[in-house]
């Protein structure tokens, strides 16, 4: 079974950009406890983490945006026109540093269950020989539900699915079984297929008609046991100065479904 976002007719979000678009634009969590939800990326190094950010916020305010991501830090998505500064959309992003390909190396798991658990604060520099310290001024000894992370998303690009080492996927398994205790939905963004494909690279709605992706997208499944319909295909802004309403639409789709899990999970928390 190809990915739910690939299941719809051969059109798919392309058809559906501005009802995604406004329904993302008119959320709000249900819970009056709650003032965002929070997402966590996590992925290998140059996966497009910081990109996929900033691709959400293109699509979502409509122009094209960008600022540098570094560090453990809530990045916010502003509504409106710029000088807004107050108002924001209900929705936050957390990075991480990327996990490498070898044993050694790359952000450390027990920093990713601290975030997870909402113990890391914004401004944390990740450093793979140690995890954040209950003594360090970066770590939140009384976490809200807005410091939780409710939605923990992978990031990896297509053409590095048939590269991931055994040590790199122990990590992923570990992140995915830390996750799993807390009950916190998990999905995953499969990037760059246009650089992976050269079908999709043509014409991007040929992202529903690629072998190549779809055994890519299989593969990474039975390898890290996250399920196809919730593992999504995106292309992230890189070289375009301007707005690309299939670009938008795939991103829009599966930022929906972000938040459709996250909403989920935050309906099912304890108060």
């Amino acid at each position: 079974m190809f990915a739910a976002i690939l299941a719809l007719t051969p059109s798919g979000p392309f058809r559906h950009k501005d009802r995604e678009l406004q329904y993302v634009r008119n959320y709000k969590p249900n819970r009056d406890d709650v003032q965002h939800l929070r997402i966590l990326l996590h992925g290998p190094v140059g996966a497009g983490k910081s990109s996929f950010i900033n691709s959400v916020n293109n699509a979502v305010r409509g122009r094209i945006t960008g600022k540098p991501l570094a560090g453990y830090k809530t990045y916010k998505i502003q509504k409106g026109q710029p000088g807004n500064a107050r108002d924001f959309y209900p929705f936050v992003f957390s990075d991480t540093m990327g996990l490498e390909m070898e044993k050694q190396g790359g952000v450390n798991p027990e920093d990713i269950k601290l975030a997870l658990k909402g113990h890391m604060k914004d401004g944390y520099t990740f450093n793979p020989a140690s995890k954040l310290s209950s003594d360090s001024q970066y770590y939140n000894a009384e976490p809200t539900q807005n410091d939780k992370v409710h939605v923990l998303v992978c990031v990896v690009p297509a053409d590095k699915v048939a590269l991931l080492t055994e040590d790199y996927v122990k990590k992923m398994k570990d992140i995915r079984a830390l996750a799993s205790e807390l009950e916190i939905p998990q999905v995953a963004i499969i990037t760059k297929i246009d650089l992976a494909c050269e079908e999709i690279q043509k014409d991007l709605k040929n992202v529903y008609k690629s072998k190549y992706l779809k055994e890519t997208m299989k593969n990474f499944s039975d390898l890290v046991g996250i399920p196809m319909n919730y593992i999504f295909p995106v292309k992230n802004y890189s070289e375009e100065i301007n707005i690309k309403n299939d670009v938008d639409s795939l991103i829009l789709s599966v930022l929906r479904r972000i938040i459709d899990f996250g909403e989920e999970f935050i309906n099912d928390m304890e108060t």
